[in-house]
């Protein structure tokens, strides 16, 4: 039975999105710190506040929040918070964060449609991920005694993971976008020469890549629950 226990095959279903994102996070740790020793003529608030003022944007305010790497866009708010060894930073690293979130103000304030899904899908996804399990294998647990009624049980918990799975899709081309605004901003405003920003892609499309495993992850763990509701893991089920 799922959930309750460690389960070696869900481990296994998903061991290529675990990779994938170890390797990803590696990546982003060593080509920030690579990019981080890399001088910019802006410090990344700096940066940002130039790409949204450019852009019309001038309602967005920039703020230093504690952590690192903790860099965010608040549509809610229309706050751009960044990490303070970003805020500050007058480093290619910093100054490529800084115009990535700015990126997704400029969706927001541009009526980016994706975005404007992926906003509306938060809520429910949050549910979902935190509810979704729990309401399959409930259901999964239930089957002996309440027959096909447990069964549609676990059919809704796994529909509830489902809308996480809808936001990761939505999400990865949001973030691409925001990444490829961040590196034609920048150069167009001439805040990184076109002949030094190759260290900004290489922190950028390595984020990018722990978005595509994340997405492989929830593409997955749906697919392996599914599994038990489809004959794939029926012997579990039974017992």
């Amino acid at each position: 039975m799922p959930f309750f226990y460690f389960d070696p095959r869900y481990m296994l279903a998903i061991a290529p999105a675990m990779l994938l994102a170890m390797w990803a996070q590696w990546r982003v740790q060593s080509s920030f710190a690579a990019a981080s020793q890399e001088p910019a003529p802006l410090t990344g608030a700096a940066a940002a506040r130039h790409i949204l003022d450019s852009a019309g944007a001038t309602d967005v305010e920039i703020e230093s929040v504690p952590g690192q790497l903790t860099d965010h866009y608040d549509p809610q708010t229309k706050v751009l918070r960044l990490s303070q060894n970003v805020y500050g930073s007058r480093s290619l690293a910093a100054v490529g964060i800084a115009a990535h979130e700015a990126g997704h103000a400029l969706q927001d304030h541009q009526g980016y449609s994706m975005m404007t899904i992926r906003n509306a899908a938060v809520g429910v996804a949050n549910f979902g991920s935190g509810f979704g399990l729990i309401v399959f294998t409930i259901g999964l647990m239930s089957t002996a005694s309440i027959g096909q009624l447990g069964v549609t049980i676990a059919w809704l918990g796994i529909a509830l993971f489902g809308a996480t799975v809808f936001f990761q899709l939505v999400n990865l081309p949001v973030e691409i976008d925001a990444s490829n605004r961040a590196k034609a901003q920048l150069v167009d405003l001439g805040i990184v020469p076109a002949g030094s920003m190759s260290s900004v892609n290489r922190v950028l499309n390595a984020a990018a890549w722990t978005y595509v495993a994340g997405t492989l992850q929830s593409v997955l763990t749906l697919l392996y629950y599914a599994s038990y509701l489809t004959g794939g893991s029926s012997s579990d089920s039974e017992t």
